[in-house]
């Protein structure tokens, strides 16, 4: 994108959490290209009949939306990027998603709800030449679907929130999962499974994994059962092979949420931790377990390699 082009769009000044504060956002996914941080959220939307809905009927998030910044302190609104409609096979539910980069193209991948022949939920793929779009779909059909997995306590809904990390030797991964964490490597083309489909055995495993590597060491991290509240918890393994060793909570349960969905990133010498919560009210709505926003923290690290509990807090990073 152009100077010109991004300077015409809106921008906002970081003001503690929750970060975004004109639309309810969730399930936060950074990823940095030259010199500037990209996030990339759900677009939680209010409908009639929310407030008691049940069994995921509880969220709408019709679109993904991206943000960026090159001093997490001014932050331009790059509005949709995309949505389950640009899938032909997708009916709908833009659930979590991240974004990576390779050889100069950006992977989306995604979490779409797929129609006949699939009926469930399923993992996409996008791809654009820009980190802002547009993106189309990859392969014209969703890259995991429910008949490649067992279905383990959420069945035909487990397949959801993927996380992609390309380790130093090139070799590309792909975790995701919901009851269940899968795991498998992808192709060097981004849009192919490379081998079997393998399962981690972390505790109190929900969804919403994160890959990311830090030195030597490798972080699994994950929404995890707390209290009748998700928490982030943790795993740490020396390959990407395992074994994965647990390392307890990262940070509590999220304000007025049960759901929680950790994204980690380093950027500019510092190290964050995005997640959600639903502590915000816009336009006299207040927030709920479908109307979520986004927050960041700053995230530490212990001498041995593990990260230090974050606490959530309503001033984030924003300088005063």
């Amino acid at each position: 994108m152009s100077c010109s082009a991004q300077n015409s769009l809106p921008v906002f000044k970081n003001t503690g959490n929750p970060l975004i504060k004109n639309k309810f956002t969730a399930d936060p996914a950074p990823m940095v290209h030259n010199g500037r941080l990209y996030l990339y959220v759900g677009h939680d939307e209010y409908r009639d009949g929310q407030d008691t809905a049940s069994g995921g009927q509880e969220f709408n998030i019709t679109e993904w939306l991206c943000y960026s910044t090159d001093d997490m302190q001014n932050w331009t609104d790059h509005g949709s990027v995309l949505k389950p409609t640009d899938f032909k096979w997708a009916v709908g539910e833009a659930w979590a998603s991240q974004v990576v980069e390779r050889n100069g193209k950006f992977y989306y991948y995604t979490t779409v709800q797929a129609g006949a022949p699939y009926n469930s939920k399923t993992v996409g793929v996008a791809v654009s030449d820009s980190p802002t779009g547009p993106f189309v779909d990859a392969i014209g059909k969703p890259l995991v679907t429910d008949d490649m997995t067992s279905n383990g306590a959420r069945g035909w809904w487990n397949d959801i929130d993927p996380t992609v990390l390309i380790d130093d030797d090139g070799q590309a991964w792909l975790c995701w999962g919901n009851g269940t964490c899968f795991l498998a490597k992808l192709k060097s083309n981004m849009i192919e499974l490379d081998g079997d489909i393998e399962v981690i055995n972390v505790p109190r495993y929900v969804e919403g994994p994160w890959l990311h590597k830090r030195g030597d060491i490798y972080y699994l991290t994950y929404a995890s059962m707390g209290k009748g509240k998700e928490t982030i918890a943790y795993a740490t393994a020396s390959s990407m092979k395992g074994p994965w060793t647990p390392q307890g909570e990262l940070t509590g349960m999220a304000e007025n949420s049960f759901t929680i969905h950790p994204g980690i990133i380093e950027f500019n010498k510092k190290w964050y931790l995005f997640y959600h919560n639903a502590t915000l009210t816009i336009n006299g709505r207040a927030g709920a377990i479908g109307r979520r926003s986004v927050c960041v923290d700053e995230l530490q690290y212990a001498p041995d390699g593990k990260m230090i509990y974050v606490n959530q807090t309503k001033e984030g990073v924003a300088k005063k």
